[in-house]
């Protein structure tokens, strides 16, 4: 199924990186080094360079903290969306949030794409991206609260949870007026989730393909990697490209990461193997 967001279309054997630019002072992972806006746009335009198709932008890092209103998750991202769009107009914008108000104003700004990376907790997200034409990234999170860690959460098949939830977010979305096309569905990996549970929806990731609807999986420096090799955040990229080239075996479309062009090439290289993409050069044997 081709992938349309907004005036963007993406054919159905492309895959998609959706580079992380934080717009917050204490992101888990680069400690705020894009806290500040000229930080923020210098890493768009790198990425951009660097052959993301998306950039990812948050106001509010997932992990517990200091309460961030609406109104200042919007100061931290709406400007700065419509700097990106009026600088990169080529390039898809996405935004990191779980609210309505700010999805709305975003979208307003230029955003192409809102990632609920919370699971539909606002219901009305659904009727700001339906209002805006814009795509919309559905995902499970078990119910959790926002911002909240999961603790000894249990499913009887957290494949199959992800899979209900998810589709049954991505209809929702479409019966309030969300193209079809605009929607992907993403299994959170972490999010309401143990360790034990993001490396079982890695392995059976396919069953999620096989819905039908586009995949995006967000693994990059994740706790799971973490934990299964026993490793800090800044020491998780081989870990990551790991758990990634499975997804890619899988059938993911669109990955939300940190490294765009290790990234890029480990999909590339599974994409290569499975037959799915050409090599760029073979002459090995043949002159």
């Amino acid at each position: 199924m081709t992938l349309r967001l907004r005036r963007h279309a993406f054919a159905d054997d492309a895959s998609l990186m959706m580079a992380i630019v934080n717009r917050t002072p204490d992101s888990f992972y680069d400690k705020g080094a894009t806290w500040a806006e000229e930080k923020a746009f210098e890493r768009v335009a790198l990425v951009a360079a660097q052959g993301a198709e998306i950039v990812d932008i948050g106001g509010i890092k997932a992990a517990p903290g200091v309460e961030i209103g609406a109104a200042e998750e919007k100061a931290r991202v709406v400007d700065f969306v419509a700097r990106v769009r009026e600088e990169l107009p080529d390039l898809v914008i996405s935004v990191d949030t779980w609210r309505a108000e700010v999805a709305d104003a975003v979208c307003r700004a230029g955003a192409d794409v809102i990632n609920d990376a919370w699971g539909g907790a606002d219901p009305e997200l659904v009727d700001a991206a339906a209002a805006h034409d814009a795509g919309l990234v559905c995902t499970h999170t078990g119910g959790v609260t926002p911002r909240t860690r999961p603790y000894r959460i249990e499913y009887d098949d957290v494949v199959a949870a992800a899979i209900a939830d998810t589709v049954a977010y991505a209809e929702r979305a479409v019966a309030a007026g969300v193209d079809r096309a605009s929607v992907m569905i993403d299994p959170a990996h972490d999010f309401g989730k143990n360790t034990f549970h993001s490396l079982e929806v890695t392995r059976r990731l396919g069953e999620m393909v096989a819905t039908g609807w586009p995949v995006l999986v967000s693994l990059s420096n994740k706790d799971f990697v973490g934990e299964s090799l026993d490793l800090p955040v800044g020491e998780r990229l081989t870990g990551t490209l790991a758990a990634t080239a499975v997804c890619a075996m899988a059938g993911a479309r669109v990955y939300r990461v940190h490294e765009v062009v290790e990234t890029r090439q480990t999909v590339d290289m599974v994409a290569t193997i499975a037959g799915r993409r050409p090599p760029q050069r073979a002459i090995r044997g043949l002159q």
